[in-house]
């Protein structure tokens, strides 16, 4: 085990509880993960923007407006790349993101609602401020300007966590998990804003099939079916009902992702017992007439005793987020950063001038700064919640500004929130101005503080804050 990943299982946060293994260990995998997508994510968006803008630019759009064409007697499907990759695999992106909301709610930062009050209500103020600062620069705008205002209300956690991930110990666990809890909230709330006001007209047959196939997986799950394949194929179905109902598809991940039980079948008594059990007959099987087939059988039982006594929730999790980390999501950013300058009337000028532009950027880079510090400071006082150990206000600050980094979710909903082109490539810089400036200065604001740590070290003369509080 990694020496971070051991000092986080003795860290304690926000109160004298310990940080359990359960939640600690898959949520460091995730962390590191989406740190290392960070950089990916980067090169995407850079490669979309020199594509789209190059002599040969006219073909980013042609090849993202591509359609394929599927029919299989009356079924019929015809999408472009862009929107299989928006609709169809950014899905899987949002079931990751729906098995990271499950995790939290039931074992992590957002099980205990003391401790989830505190990243709930400062994920709150870093939506409502945001979205007001939004509406403030397009009042004038008129048209389709005023439905951006989700826009900059989203925090990308691959690179927040990236940013953290160069920080090392200068920022603490449990302002690393504050984050991590934030991102989630905003998560949760730019979920809603997408289920409830960017859903176009409803077909109700269509979402009703879609909500009785979510019935007949709880079902199954109560019926104790475990074949994965078996919810593979539901979950395809699934989606295909959402996506014709009018509803976007990618919520029947996240549903999909909040109804994977996070518990396994077996339990570590379980599992030990009945492993040790069938080792034990392992010399007994080998010197029996037809010990292969004994050995192929014993081995068959110990494989699905050990993948049983993991739970859905972190097999699928191990499995699908490199893939939606390192594929899906830079595919979404090839597909959607293609911003080409040559559109605009007067060229770059008009992009960075744009109402829209200014508002998204100075949602993400004041709107979350402002949002969530002053929400922060207000729970603390009221007392619905404490800072977490070792994590000042200067820290609290540095980490509102990083969630100003909302490159992901802020694309998506400006896909949704948009059919004009110009407004859509005008909000696509503010978001490229506004994560990066937020990123910089979030982490320049980490890099030069002085940590709770330090300073409780120079207090006591340069001694551990460790053996000082031993004293």
């Amino acid at each position: 085990m990694a020496p971070e990943t051991e000092r986080l299982h003795e860290t304690w946060i926000h109160s004298d509880q310990k940080i359990p293994k359960g939640f600690v260990r898959p949520i460091m995998r995730f962390s590191q993960i989406e740190a290392s997508s960070g950089s990916i994510l980067l090169i995407a968006a850079a490669i979309a923007l020199i594509w789209a803008n190059a002599p040969f630019g006219e073909s980013y759009k042609e090849f993202w407006d591509t359609h394929i064409h599927l029919e299989i007697g009356s079924f019929h499907f015809e999408e472009s790349f862009k929107h299989i990759v928006n609709d169809a695999l950014m899905a899987i992106f949002f079931f990751v993101v729906g098995l990271e909301i499950k995790r939290e709610m039931v074992v992590g930062e957002l099980r205990d609602p003391k401790k989830a009050a505190l990243p709930a209500i400062a994920a709150l103020g870093g939506m409502i401020v945001p979205a007001a600062i939004y509406l403030i620069f397009v009042a004038n705008e008129g048209g389709q300007a005023a439905d951006g205002w989700a826009i900059p209300m989203a925090t990308d956690i691959a690179f927040s966590v990236g940013v953290i991930s160069l920080l090392g110990t200068r920022v603490s666990t449990g302002a690393k998990l504050f984050l991590l809890a934030l991102a989630i909230a905003d998560d949760i709330g730019a979920i809603l804003v997408i289920a409830i006001f960017y859903t176009d007209d409803l077909a109700m047959l269509w979402l009703a099939l879609g909500l009785i196939s979510l019935g007949l997986v709880y079902l199954a799950q109560r019926a104790g079916i475990r074949s994965m394949l078996f919810y593979g194929v539901t979950g395809v179905i699934i989606w295909f009902f959402i996506f014709e109902s009018g509803v976007h598809a990618t919520l029947a991940g996240v549903a999909l992702g909040l109804m994977t039980p996070v518990f396994p079948l077996y339990s570590e008594e379980d599992y030990y017992r009945r492993s040790t059990w069938i080792l034990g007959r392992f010399e007994m099987n080998r010197a029996a007439p037809n010990h292969r087939e004994r050995l192929d059988y014993d081995a068959s039982q110990l494989s699905s005793i050990a993948r049983e006594s993991i739970s859905p929730l972190d097999r699928l999790e191990h499995s699908l987020t490199p893939w939606s980390s390192f594929v899906v999501v830079p595919l979404f950013a090839l597909a959607n950063a293609g911003v080409r300058f040559a559109d605009f009337e007067n060229g770059i000028s008009d992009a960075l001038t744009s109402p829209v532009t200014i508002g998204v950027a100075s949602g993400l880079l004041i709107g979350k700064l402002v949002g969530i510090s002053v929400a922060t400071w207000i729970a603390v006082r009221v007392g619905f919640g404490k800072l977490p150990r070792q994590t000042g206000w200067t820290q609290i600050i540095g980490l509102a500004a990083l969630a100003g980094i909302g490159f992901t979710v802020s694309m998506f909903v400006t896909e949704l929130a948009f059919t004009d082109a110009a407004l859509a490539d005008s909000a696509k810089i503010g978001i490229f101005i506004g994560s990066g400036l937020a990123g910089v200065f979030g982490y320049t604001l980490l890099r030069r503080a002085t940590t709770p740590r330090e300073a409780a070290a120079e207090q006591y003369g340069g001694t551990d804050v460790a053996e000082a509080s031993s004293d």
